[in-house]
Order: structure tokens, then sequence, then C-alpha cells
């Protein structure tokens, strides 16, 4: 099928635009602007409905990041022996769609926090508030297409998508005309998809960035500690082993009483007169 204008340039040419602003710009932030290299949390201000959101949210995201990575750019011939594209379609649909509730779930608990709490509100960026209703809307779309696919159990979209993404790693041509056809949601799920890849380094989704680095973290080599007696100069050291041992310490004297000032009497007085 011909490829329209629309499909050639949102499925041909803004996968690369997005993914080289994506890698250049957060290389360029973390070079020139590292003191905005972070969650920017607003967990100081408010927590209250802060962990469900949250935990919902990762929970969710992080499941379908990786579960799109693996199930698009994964060939085809590297687990067709053991499952097929039906089968893998409808294990997509079932943990993708959980996991998709998760995570609405959770940004729809942020977002509305974002929104109607003033203390927050008042302190959030443009870009927090912009970001969270991209990030609702792309969970919306997701779930959108579990129905559209689940009328075409044999796979076949599934493996088209997938052929598409595989084209666009790899510099191959021919990948638009492969989805051009598709249901409108799907492409509208993809197109954000690719909006959010461009929008990332400008926004807090860079300390994403910093979670892939505990991995170095992890694997890191073992710390020497050294002794801080070996830092010292030798004459030091000997000075300190010619030292008479120190006596036994002293008690301090027992504080006396001071002396009262003699009290007059009432009958003194009296004879002294």
């Amino acid at each position: 099928m011909n490829a329209s204008w629309f499909d050639t340039f949102f499925f041909g040419y803004y996968p690369y635009v997005a993914l080289t602003v994506f890698l250049l710009g957060s290389l360029l932030r973390f070079d020139r602007d590292q003191y905005s290299w972070k969650s920017d949390s607003s967990q100081l201000l408010r927590s209250g409905s802060l962990r469900w959101g949250s935990n919902l949210f990762h929970l969710g995201i992080l499941f379908l990041f990786a579960g799109h990575t693996v199930g698009m750019l994964t060939p085809h011939a590297l687990y067709e022996s053991f499952i097929s594209a039906g089968n893998k379609q409808l294990m997509a649909m079932v943990s993708g769609g959980l996991f998709g509730l998760f995570g609405f779930a959770g940004i729809t608990i942020l977002l509305h926090r974002r929104l109607t709490d003033p203390r927050i509100r008042i302190n959030s960026k443009t870009s927090d508030i912009v970001l969270l209703m991209l990030l609702w809307l792309q969970f919306a779309l997701g779930l959108g297409t579990i129905p559209l696919s689940g009328q075409h159990l044999d796979g076949g979209v599934m493996m088209r998508l997938a052929e598409w993404a595989q084209r666009v790693i790899t510099l191959r041509a021919g990948g638009v005309e492969l989805i051009a056809d598709v249901s409108w949601v799907f492409k509208a799920h993809m197109i954000l998809g690719m909006s959010i890849f461009l929008v990332f380094p400008f926004t807090r989704l860079v300390h994403v960035w910093s979670g892939f680095a505990t991995i170095g973290y992890a694997l890191r080599p073992y710390q020497l500690v050294r002794s801080r007696r070996l830092n010292l100069p030798a004459g030091h050291l000997a000075s300190r082993r010619t030292l008479p041992p120190a006596g036994p310490a002293r008690p301090a004297p027992a504080a006396t009483p001071a002396a009262r000032p003699p009290v007059v009497g009432h009958t003194a007085v009296r004879g002294a007169k």
C-alpha cells in the first residue's frame, strides 16, 4: 500500500528526529546543566497520595518499557520455534493490559495531585504538568489498542509493527508501507511515544539515565580502605611509641561547702541596745 505524506513524515523521518534529539539533548544537558539533572520530587511539599501514585506508575511504565523494547525489537525468527505470533500477541495483551492499568491509575493519581493541590501546583513547572498529561494520554491510547488487537488474534498487525521498529533501528527502508493501513489508534500511540522521547531531555525524565547507571554501581570494583595510621609520618609514630604510659587519673578534690555568714540572733541585738 502506498504511504501518504503523513505516514512518510511521522514513520519515516520523525523517528530519527526524535532519537537524535533524545540522545544529543541528554548528552548536552548532562554536560552543561548537571544541577537540573534530578527528579524534582514534590514529596517534601506533601506526601499524601504520592506513594500510591508513584509506585503504581513506576511499576506499570517500567514493565511496559521493557516489554515494548523486547517485543518490538526481537526478530520473529528467535522465538517462533517455541511461541507463535498469535500467542505472543495474546500474552502481550494480557500482561500489557494489566500493567497498563497499574500505570494509568498511578499517572491519574499523580496528575490529580499536581493539579488540585495548591501548594504543589504553585511549585510545579509547566513542563511537569505537560509531561504528566502526555504520559496520561499515552497510557490511555495504549489501553485503547487492546480491543483492536482482540479483533485480529493471529498476530499479523503486531508483526508488522515490530518489523517497522526493527527497520527503523537497522536503517532499512520499506517500514512505512508496512503500517500505512493500521488503525489510527496504533499510529497515535506510536507518534506520542516518539514525541515523549523528543521532549525527554528537556524534562525531569532525564533522571531515568541515572537509574540505568545503578548497574555500573553494582558492578563497581572493590573500594580500598587504608588505615589512617599508615598515612602518618614515621617520626610521629616513633615518638608516640617512646612516650611513657599515662598513670591512673587522680580523682578531683571534693568541693568544700562555703562558710555561712554569722547569723545575729534577736536576743543578741536587744542586749547590745
